[in-house]
């Protein structure tokens, strides 16, 4: 016998993660960026929307604590390259003077060179920062398959973006279908208690939701427990 569909409003919660971690995505553009250069001997990419969240992933430990001076003081390519909206070349970092910190962490892993790449997409930017031993050898990472596989990353994490806000809406929806009839329930006590109408029992039940601070959901369960008994002076102090 045929099963029926399951509904999508009852899925489980863990069934709302996106299929691919945006550290997933950034780990792979990575490495794979890294390997389009010869010359490179790693690299970084990075993603930000502007929050206080900023994945990033790399392909050695050494070029992660990059990532975390640029951030921490504001200063270096990747914040350079997220403002100009355009690569960042630092071609030779024994002669360069910008950026400090960055420089002396750098040259102190070794690294001699660097070039930053942002892609942007959606209201979301990805920055991709590759790395030599030697000065000069990274100028045409901006072009080619470097440039390609950026473009498609930055894509893919706003497409993720986006599936997993429609999930967290769908979600949303769901819950409140499921506690509609309890809502519903909870205004009709308020109804006959009060001999008020229903947009009005609404606004009752909305008023105690925000001045307790719980979900509406919340304080109709607690309304229809209790059939109303109690609070009829809480209910008429509510529509003065």
């Amino acid at each position: 016998m045929r099963q029926p569909a399951p509904d999508p409003l009852d899925r489980p919660a863990q069934d709302t993660a996106p299929s691919r971690l945006p550290t997933r995505r950034l780990a792979e553009l990575a490495e794979g960026a890294a390997t389009c250069m010869s010359d490179c001997c790693g690299a970084v990419a990075t993603a930000s929307d502007g929050g206080g969240d900023r994945p990033s992933a790399a392909t050695h430990p050494d070029l992660a604590a990059l990532v975390t001076v640029q951030l921490s003081s504001g200063e270096g390519p990747i914040p350079a390259a997220e403002e100009a909206g355009e690569p960042v070349d630092a071609a030779d970092l024994l002669v360069d003077e910008r950026w400090p910190r960055y420089r002396a962490l750098a040259l102190d892993s070794g690294v001699r060179s660097s070039v930053t790449i942002p892609f942007r997409s959606a209201g979301l930017t990805v920055t991709l920062s590759l790395y030599s031993f030697r000065p000069g050898t990274l100028r045409d990472a901006p072009r080619g398959p470097v440039r390609a596989l950026g473009d498609l990353a930055a894509t893919s994490l706003a497409r993720d973006r986006s599936y997993q806000a429609a999930l967290t809406e769908l979600d949303q929806l769901g819950a409140a279908l499921r506690s509609r009839p309890v809502v519903d329930q909870a205004c009709g006590i308020v109804m006959h208690v009060l001999v008020c109408d229903a947009d009005e029992a609404f606004t009752v039940l909305r008023r105690i939701s925000q001045t307790t601070n719980r979900k509406l959901s919340e304080v109709a369960s607690a309304v229809v427990e209790r059939r109303g008994r109690g609070l009829e002076r809480e209910f008429a102090a509510l529509t003065r």
